[in-house]
């Protein structure tokens, strides 16, 4: 595709997301920037936080994961939807009753102190990573489809994508990521549809034919009855269940869209409809993938095979044949969607570190209009910073990222979901001064189970960490707790 062109659509998207800007910053308060003033449509968050919770990550990656894979991820998504009711029905009554901007505020009254502090630091380093490798796939996708033909090394996209991110959000944060989340989650639902179109219609199929080729394809197979397989079903959706309560539910980045409707109710709607269009979604772009790889069959192109078997870089799947292959169309329109997954995964991720950092280690509730303006610039160029670092990290990584972020998760967020199952579900005190300790040892001691598990007995945990690490903290916390 014409590296102008490619200019001019990611210019005219960048100008809506200004105008977006421009609008929702006027008659903003202190408070526009950590909370959109409490008045979100809960409609508008749900639809728009399916694209913060698609991003890159499921617009590339989950459609080439199926070569793998299959549709046993599935498995893990539909226990995502069990854990959002929990989420609906038993967390979010919580952060309405006690209002509260970080969602850890609830561990220093339940705790201490040290707990609180413990649990916002995970939220940072598991947000870090988590927005971080989500932006990675997204900028390597416009690097490859613009930025390489005017020779710009991969840093400087990086960096381009941070500032232009930064120039929409740094004056009304949420209030305004609650619209242009909207907008881009319209383009990635976009960039899906046509190009199912597209490849539909080069193979010469209906719809009805390409559902029935799908449906009768060997990826689709939803269901892994393995027990010592990663994919195993019960560890799939136990772990989707466990992972959508600590991924969302005790998500400042996710939770607090949710806190910006008006109130419990709303924002109760707001999550069951979100989880809904989600896991119809999701199959959309597994369903895609399945047509990604029969187009890819029938014009002999073929991706590298690893030394175990499994295909190499799935990731470029999608991307290869959306710009090479299928048309000006599709281009377009994955472009579009690429893009808007580049700013949904980061905008919304910033703005919630941004949050969390200042209101639970610099406590900026108590500072005056003019301090918070200053110390949130300075603090969201210092996440900009650690996103930049963790990316340039990663850079050179292979295979499906999607598994790596919930790989990664299971370990930073699983004492979060040891602490929050143990606070509410117990009326237990713990000696707060220990609890940083039980959280740092849990991941750690996971870790080496998981290891210990796959070379003795060839047993993966998979996305089960999450329930491991959560268990070993609660029964750390039982070994420190109150007499």
């Amino acid at each position: 595709m014409n590296p102008f062109f490619v200019l001019v659509i990611i210019g005219i998207y960048f100008a809506l997301l200004m105008v977006i800007s421009y609008f929702t910053s006027r008659n903003r308060s202190d408070e526009s920037y950590f909370t959109g003033d409490r008045q979100s449509p809960w409609f508008l968050v749900a639809y728009g936080m399916v694209g913060a919770g698609l991003s890159g990550v499921t617009f590339v990656s989950l459609p080439g994961m199926v070569g793998n894979n299959n549709f046993y991820f599935y498995q893990f998504i539909l226990g995502n939807v069990v854990g959002y009711v929990f989420i609906t029905f038993v967390l979010i009554p919580i952060y309405y009753r006690l209002r509260l901007v970080s969602i850890y505020s609830y561990l220093k009254e339940r705790f201490g102190n040290r707990t609180y502090k413990t649990g916002s630091l995970f939220f940072l380093l598991s947000q870090s990573f988590g927005a971080a490798l989500r932006l990675l796939l997204a900028a390597k996708i416009l690097q490859f489809a613009f930025f390489d033909k005017l020779g710009t090394p991969f840093f400087l996209t990086v960096i381009i994508i941070l500032l232009l991110v930064w120039l929409y959000t740094n004056k009304s944060g949420i209030k305004t990521i609650v619209w242009t989340d909207t907008m881009q989650t319209t383009f990635l639902i976009l960039g899906a549809v046509i190009t199912i179109y597209t490849i539909v219609s080069s193979l010469g199929l209906s719809l009805g034919q390409a559902v029935q080729k799908v449906m009768d394809h060997q990826y689709l197979d939803i269901f892994n009855w393995d027990n010592k397989s990663s994919n195993n079903f019960y560890k799939q959706f136990i772990a989707g269940i466990l992972v959508a309560i600590a991924m969302i539910g005790l998500d400042q980045n996710m939770m607090q869209k949710t806190l910006t409707c008006k109130n419990r109710w709303d924002a109760q709607k707001n999550t069951l409809t979100y989880s809904f269009i989600l896991a119809i979604t999701q199959f959309l772009f597994m369903g895609l993938g399945v047509l990604l790889y029969i187009y890819a069959e029938n014009h002999g192109i073929t991706l590298p095979i690893g030394e175990n078997g499994a295909l190499l870089d799935t990731d470029t799947l999608f991307p290869n044949l959306a710009l090479n292959h299928l048309g000006l169309l599709a281009g377009i329109f994955f472009l579009l969607g690429i893009i808007a997954a580049s700013f949904s995964s980061i905008d919304s991720a910033l703005t919630a570190l941004t949050t969390s950092f200042t209101y639970d280690f610099l406590d900026i509730s108590h500072k005056s209009g003019q301090e918070r303006k200053k110390l949130k610039n300075w603090v969201l160029l210092g996440f900009s910073g650690v996103v930049f670092i963790i990316i340039m990290a990663f850079s050179n990584s292979r295979g499906d990222v999607i598994s790596l972020i919930f790989e990664v998760a299971g370990y930073t967020y699983g004492p979060l979901l040891g602490l929050y199952l143990f606070g509410i579900f117990t009326k237990v005190g713990v000696k707060d001064k220990f609890v940083p300790i039980i959280c740092v040892l849990a991941p750690i001691v996971t870790y080496l189970l998981s290891v210990y598990f796959k070379k003795g007995y060839d047993f993966d945990f998979g996305f089960i960490n999450i329930a491991v690490n959560g268990m070993l903290t609660i029964f750390g916390l039982l070994l420190i707790k109150k007499k």
